[in-house]
């Protein structure tokens, strides 16, 4: 195996999304795809297949992620494991489904896609407004359709769902610390069956680089998914110490700066 520069910046990586993914409880997707784009491109590797693999490689860091996340929000009773069983039938359809919608999108649409999706969430996240206190949980069918959706979107843009399920949640009044614990669980099926759709769309595709499986860059899945599996639980014990609100405006900051660099990145 011949080492490459560029993998150095990959535990950096790693170390950003695994805090985030603890602090947030999201998988990190909406991180890893533009900076892994930005990382692809600056070694050479093919532009039509590029943010394919960013997808497909952000998706497996995802479970990796996901499940040291969960772990640490579960140990300290914040995911509410009725909400995971009701809505993950509706994940991991709408998950596997997405996957191979996007494996079929060319690179140029699938990163205006993904860019447009930041600027949609980073709006929702600055935005303060109240849910009404008699809303509540859909019913057991509801959550499935839900996760369906939830499921889709984030195998379009390779996300563990947090940026949708969590705002979901405290929009049917669920606290928000016990919602971004829960969306650490619902990180965890999706990532799996993302995966499993990135790995399946890929597997045939002509011009991949060495260290590939499918849409999956090897060395990027270790090194990235490595160390943000040990950060993780760092980001969650500060999620339940630190002002969330003032954290969500600043990664809604982050994910507008990352969606005009990924923009860049394709069209400069």
């Amino acid at each position: 195996m011949t080492f490459d520069l560029w993998w150095l910046a990959y535990p950096l990586l790693g170390i950003v999304v695994g805090f985030l993914a603890g602090l947030f409880g999201v998988g990190g997707g909406s991180v890893m795809v533009p900076m892994l784009t930005s990382l692809f491109l600056a070694q050479g590797f093919p532009r039509e297949q590029m943010v394919h693999m960013a997808l497909g490689t952000s998706m497996a860091s995802i479970v990796l992620t996901s499940a040291s996340s969960l772990r640490a929000h579960h140990a300290r009773g914040a995911v509410n494991w009725e909400i995971v069983r009701q809505i993950t039938p509706g994940i991991l359809a709408g998950t596997f489904f997405g996957a191979f919608i996007a494996a079929r999108l060319d690179t140029v649409p699938l990163a205006v896609f993904f860019a447009c999706f930041l600027f949609f969430v980073a709006s929702r996240m600055l935005r303060d407004s109240k849910p009404k206190p008699s809303r509540e949980l859909p019913s057991r069918f509801g959550m499935a359709v839900v996760g369906l959706f939830i499921g889709f979107i984030s195998a379009l843009v390779a996300i563990g769902g947090g940026s949708l399920s969590v705002p979901f949640m405290i929009w049917c009044n669920v606290e928000a610390r016990r919602a971004i614990g829960t969306s650490a669980a619902i990180g965890f099926p999706i990532a799996v069956a993302g995966t499993a759709g990135y790995l399946a769309n890929g597997w045939a595709a002509e011009g991949m680089p060495p260290y590939t499986l499918g849409y999956i860059y090897l060395p990027a899945l270790v090194l990235v998914g490595g160390v943000s599996m040990l950060v993780a639980p760092l980001g969650a014990r500060c999620a339940h110490r630190m002002p969330v609100a003032t954290l969500r405006k600043l990664f809604a900051g982050l994910l507008i700066l990352l969606a005009f660099k990924m923009l860049h990145s394709v069209f400069g």
